[in-house]
């Protein structure tokens, strides 16, 4: 009689979005919640504040390195805490940097210690989305442990300072995560290449009947002259079906813009919306200004689209949560109608395999440096122009297809079954948690300030 599989405890931590993003995307999958390493009762009162110091601090030098002038220095320790270094030319690169050695020290005081106390006594295995868990839990040879990698590359923290004896398995969101890892000193036999685990509703399944039809969609809206599909009709009919090439969608595009956990960049509406405004009162063009689940950003927001007279127009929205898990809710369903979206490179980047477009802001961090060239050169991002002059370029874009062309290479090109590979590997064959569940969670049912008519 085969044995039930034992479906792992998903644990992340809240150092910035993209950690929790992939772990909300895991536990749903596996039909579960997810297990915060960072708060109770997981965390005790003194590992809690031990956790909220490294991330305000690793928050404030984000916000601060964007900074002019006065963001130098921040930009330059921002650097050397995520540095990267040259994959090329090839060599051996398992050598613990002192960032290793810092975290290490980290782990001697304490963090992690709830997390692991708690998966010990549960016996299933951990996969966790943040480093630091996993390197905790490679000390306790009773944990069964993965490691989901959450960048297109990484620093070499994610990895032990003893990396021939490592117990991790990792789980890489692109083959140069992979290599970076076996550089790193990890075993082969405990890299396994998945993907980046998308959203079940926004996917639909190995094969992506939701993402084929959101694309479906977007395509005709995207591509309001029809260029792009004149140019690929095959290839259009042939992923899409050629209905796709004889649609019309009157509605106009909508462009998300969303900042990072840390709200990084969050000054960038302030330069494009005025140039933004005339499409956006013609009707040409809808805009949802995503705050995230910062209350300061959402105020910003607020007063910067009544300055310019878009405080109760139709096609603008502004959406803010207090809960995390519910901003996850309402930022899918926002994807799923959405057409372009203008964030910098951090784990959105993934999402661009939906074949949704993106305008890439500066990248914050190495890690992200290196996300934004490979969406690029794989067809799926563009780099954002002036933005106070960024309505003259999106609609140029809109007119001859770039931006429907940048769709269709995400879609075509990018990897979208790293859910249901990463939950194969568990025994689970497909994602618990039923897409039908994503029609209960509207966008427009949301805390949002403004809302699309």
């Amino acid at each position: 009689m085969t044995a039930e599989p034992r479906f792992p405890v998903v644990a992340a931590v809240e150092m910035g979005l993209g950690h929790l993003r992939a772990a909300d995307a895991l536990a749903r999958g596996f039909g579960a919640s997810i297990a915060h390493a960072d708060r109770a009762p997981l965390a005790s009162p003194e590992e809690q504040r031990l956790w909220q110091r490294t991330r305000r601090f690793y928050e404030r030098v984000s916000r601060v390195s964007q900074w002019p002038v006065v963001g130098t220095p921040f930009r330059a320790l921002l650097e050397a805490i995520t540095r990267i270094p040259p994959f090329h030319p090839l060599r051996d690169l398992s050598r613990p940097s002192l960032t290793t050695r810092g975290l290490e020290r980290m782990v001697d005081r304490g963090l992690g210690a709830g997390l692991i106390a708690a998966v010990e006594r549960s016996g299933a295995p951990l996969l966790t989305t943040f480093f630091l868990p996993a390197l905790v839990a490679n000390r306790h040879e009773r944990i069964d442990i993965g490691c989901l990698v959450t960048d297109t590359d990484l620093a070499r923290a994610w990895v032990p300072g003893l990396p021939g004896e490592s117990r991790i398995r990792y789980f890489a969101p692109t083959p140069r995560a992979a290599r970076r890892l076996a550089a790193y000193g990890i075993a082969e036999r405990q890299i396994e290449t998945t993907g980046f685990p998308l959203p079940h509703e926004l996917v639909g399944g190995p094969d992506a009947p939701s993402a084929r039809a959101n694309l479906a969609a977007r395509l005709v809206r995207l591509d309001r002259t029809g260029a792009f599909r004149a140019a690929a009709g095959p290839a259009i009919a042939a992923t899409l079906g050629a209905e796709v090439l004889r649609a019309v969608d009157e509605r106009p595009p909508l462009l998300v813009f969303a900042v990072g956990g840390a709200g990084a960049q969050s000054d960038l509406p302030a330069k494009f919306l005025p140039s933004l405004r005339p499409a956006i009162e013609s009707g040409a063009l809808r805009l949802a200004l995503v705050a995230g689940v910062r209350a300061d950003v959402a105020q910003r927001f607020d007063r910067l689209l009544s300055q310019q007279g878009l405080g109760s127009h139709p096609g603008v929205r502004l959406v803010v949560e207090t809960d995390v898990d519910r901003y996850f809710r309402v930022f899918n369903a926002l994807c799923a109608e959405a057409d372009i979206l203008w964030t910098k490179p951090s784990e959105l980047t993934f999402f661009a395999a939906l074949g949704l477009p993106l305008l890439l802001a500066p990248s914050v961090g190495a890690q992200e440096r290196y996300n934004r060239r490979w969406a690029i050169e794989n067809g799926a991002a563009l780099a954002q122009h002036d933005p106070y002059l960024a309505g003259a370029w999106i609609d140029e874009w809109l007119a001859d297809g770039t931006l429907a062309a940048a769709a269709f290479g995400g879609f075509t090109r990018l990897p979208k079954q790293g859910l249901y590979r990463i939950l194969a590997a568990y025994g689970c064959s497909a994602a618990v948690e039923p897409a039908a569940d994503f029609r209960a969670a509207r966008s427009d049912d949301s805390t949002a300030i403004r809302s699309i008519g």
